[in-house]
């Protein structure tokens, strides 16, 4: 998040080189927050409790910062089903590992359910933003948010295995039938709180690698760094649009610089 932030420094003409950018949260174990310009950029750590909570911490701080019309987009990576590795995965709605689009949260001793439905027009205003990009595929489908990486993925890599490779297979393809392109660990409670406290809210990861072809990712490190850079990318192409600083003449020099 930091390189993002630093990126973003320079894709926004700001003043200075953006190197001595500061941890806002240094100090802290719970995360990391960078800002550049009208951009925040914060870490989450993996799975659904972490990002629950600095979501909760940040969305007051937005409050009691009196800011508005904000918009919140999570980037990462994933495991992509049934596309090419590298793809970058615009969420159209979040579902858990039933597929369904819910999350549930025991709260006391009861279980509510939440939607985690993400707002359609900044899914389309994102892919929109992806028809500037050339050099890698992006598409819109449904992400699957899981509370564990191993198993609960589907992994047969795991210190834990309960099922075959063809349950684990059919489960996957049972997925991808479902609509659902890719797979993470956060999605589902981003979408929900995101959507309760009237926040504009999108996922956009690229997939590491195509788990209907095995677990283990086999592209060389200099790949994958380019990989996480994609996303990045489209959301910077993004911003610099809402904030009438788009020129479509840098996107060959930001090509450049994502792939050197």
């Amino acid at each position: 998040m930091k390189a993002f932030a630093q990126f973003m420094h320079k894709e926004l003409g700001l003043e200075g080189d953006g190197k001595d950018l500061k941890d806002i949260c240094a100090g802290t174990d719970r995360y990391s927050m960078y800002k550049a310009g009208p951009v925040l950029s914060i870490s989450h750590g993996m799975g659904v409790p972490s990002i629950s909570i600095m979501l909760h911490e940040l969305i007051k701080l937005l409050h009691h910062a009196k800011c508005r019309d904000v918009t919140i987009i999570r980037i990462g990576t994933s495991g992509g089903l049934g596309i090419d590795p590298g793809t970058v995965v615009i969420t159209d709605i979040a579902v858990d590992s039933f597929f369904k689009a819910r999350f549930e949260q025991v709260i006391l001793d009861n279980i509510v359910v939440r939607s985690t439905e993400l707002d359609k027009d900044l899914v389309e205003e994102l892919l929109n933003c992806s028809k500037e990009i050339h050099y890698f595929p992006t598409l819109i489908g449904n992400t699957m948010c899981t509370y564990d990486f191993y198993e609960g993925q589907g992994r047969l890599d795991g210190a834990l295995c309960s099922f075959s490779n063809e349950k684990k297979l059919e489960y996957l393809k049972r997925a991808y039938d479902a609509g659902v392109r890719n797979i993470e660990m956060e999605s589902t409670v981003f979408a929900a709180i995101c959507g309760l406290c009237g926040l504009k809210a999108a996922v956009v990861c690229v997939a590491l690698l195509n788990r209907l072809e095995g677990d283990q990712i086999k592209a060389p490190h200099e790949v994958l760094v380019e990989y996480q850079q994609r996303p990045q990318h489209l959301i910077s192409i993004f911003i610099k649009k809402r904030l009438g600083l788009y020129n479509q003449m840098e996107l060959l020099d930001n090509a450049f610089f994502l792939n050197k």
